[in-house]
């Protein structure tokens, strides 16, 4: 395709939901930590190298009956609060943090997949940023 030559009406998202497949044989649960897999189908977070943190569902959804991609799910992106596994400090601060499970994150990077950005921590836990 060349370049413009008349106006163009692009569309556009506020870019902070997403609808995602859910992996066949998954229930992913509302609020959770919500990664694609290496085919792109949504997972609850988990301790590996190969997920991608797309944000926090926002329904809960269970497709552990069927096939991947059959149900489909609602996937916030923002800055949220999950549990601390007790080593994010306020060293972390504007560092990558860790997936433990999909409400859990970790400092430890060891064969985990990056949950997002550590923008603050507090007595609730780590506020990351997806």
């Amino acid at each position: 395709m060349g370049a413009l030559v008349k106006d163009r009406n692009t569309p556009a998202r506020n870019g902070d939901q997403f609808v995602y497949g859910v992996a066949g044989s998954t229930k992913i649960y509302a609020g959770s930590l919500v990664c694609v897999n290496a085919s792109g189908f949504a997972v609850p977070g988990s301790v590996a190298t190969t997920l991608k943190a797309v944000g926090r569902a926002d329904e809960q959804v269970d497709n552990t009956a069927v096939t991947d991609g059959a149900k489909t799910i609602a996937v916030r992106k923002g800055v949220f609060n999950f549990a601390n596994a007790g080593d994010v400090t306020i060293a972390h601060l504007e560092t990558n943090i860790y997936i433990n499970d999909d409400q859990t994150v970790s400092s430890v990077s060891t064969g985990k997949s990056v949950a997002g950005k550590c923008v603050a921590v507090d007595s609730d836990g780590v506020w990351i940023e997806i």
